[in-house]
Order: structure tokens, then sequence, then C-alpha cells
């Protein structure tokens, strides 16, 4: 993990240094927003049920188009009488291109997923960690010079399991529980 991190210093000083030291063409982006995500953790076939939250992340300047990301979501909800409350923290590359005055772009970010103990069916105990993966892609218009519109969305896979007994945490597998979702976000991005 350090050797990656230090890659990643170098990289960034290294690219920072062909531009001239200057950032000012490619700037940092916070994005924060409202998220929507397909279903719920426990959504079996026949009791699906989307859940409502919020998208945060941050981007590194750009080098050729290519930028550091950090993206956090979490989300709410009810299914099965059970609460819904995961949360995401993942990281990865965007990738982007101007076309006119939008900027479309995708990304590939992995991590980890959080969740509630109690959100199986009537809620029984399940996993409350899992790795998670998003592919995806939007397209952001700008609204003025330091501020833009985003749409963006994707495939999300996270694979969050029941477990037997909440003092064992033994998982359980369950072929019926979703571990493909669609995930959407918009919202306002700024630059700076």
């Amino acid at each position: 993990m350090r050797k990656l991190v230090r890659g990643f210093l170098v990289a960034t000083v290294l690219g920072w240094l062909a531009q001239g030291g200057c950032l000012a063409q490619s700037r940092y982006q916070l994005f924060a927003g409202y998220s929507w995500l397909s279903n719920s953790l426990n959504g079996v076939p026949g009791s699906h049920q989307p859940l409502n939250g919020w998208d945060f992340s941050f981007a590194f300047p750009a080098w050729h188009g290519l930028r550091f990301k950090v993206d956090t979501t979490g989300y709410r909800g009810t299914n099965l009488n059970a609460p819904q409350h995961p949360f995401f923290i993942l990281g990865g590359a965007e990738y982007s291109h101007r076309f006119g005055r939008e900027s479309l772009f995708v990304e590939g970010l992995g991590g980890t997923g959080g969740a509630n103990r109690y959100w199986g069916a009537n809620q029984t105990p399940a996993q409350t960690a899992s790795f998670a993966a998003v592919l995806g892609g939007g397209v952001d218009t700008p609204i003025s010079k330091r501020f833009a519109w985003r749409i963006d969305g994707g495939y999300q896979y996270s694979y969050f399991q029941l477990i037997q007994s909440a003092v064992t945490l033994i998982p359980e597998y369950e072929s019926s529980l979703p571990t493909n979702f669609g995930r959407f976000s918009t919202g306002l991005v700024w630059n700076f």
C-alpha cells in the first residue's frame, strides 16, 4: 500500500512539473448531490425497493484527462421490515474529455461498503462490510466559470450476505440477495 501511495505522489508531482508547475488548467473538483441505488441490500425477487441518499466526491487535478477520485455515498430506506443504511467509500480513476461546453467522463472505482447490522428481512443479522466496485460515467454541464451540474450513473457491485448469528459472524450464502445494482447521482460540481 505504501508503494502505491508513493507511486501516486511521484506521478502527481511529475505531472505537475510537466505542466510547468501550473495546475490552473486542470482543477480540483468537489461534487455533492443526490444519489439513487436501484435496490435495497435485502431486495429479493418480488420485494425490490430502491434507496435514496447522498453522494460526495473529491477529484484531484487531471493529467491528460485522467484524475484520481475519492467517492462516498450513503443511502437510507426500509425493505421487508428492516432498515437499510448502506454507505460506500471508493477510490479510483476518472477520465474526462470536453465536447464543446460539456465534459463527458468515465470512471472505475473500488473500495468498501458498510451497512447496519440488522438489514436482513425482519431485521435478521447480516454482514456489515463488503467489497464494492463501480463502473460508470456521466456529463458535466457548466453553469458558471467554477460550477457545473453533473449527471452520472453506472453499475455497482457489492456482496453483502446474511450471517448465521451475531455472535459467530459466519456468513450464510443466500443466492437471491442482490449483488448487482444500478446507481444514479446528480448535483453540483465546484472546480477550484
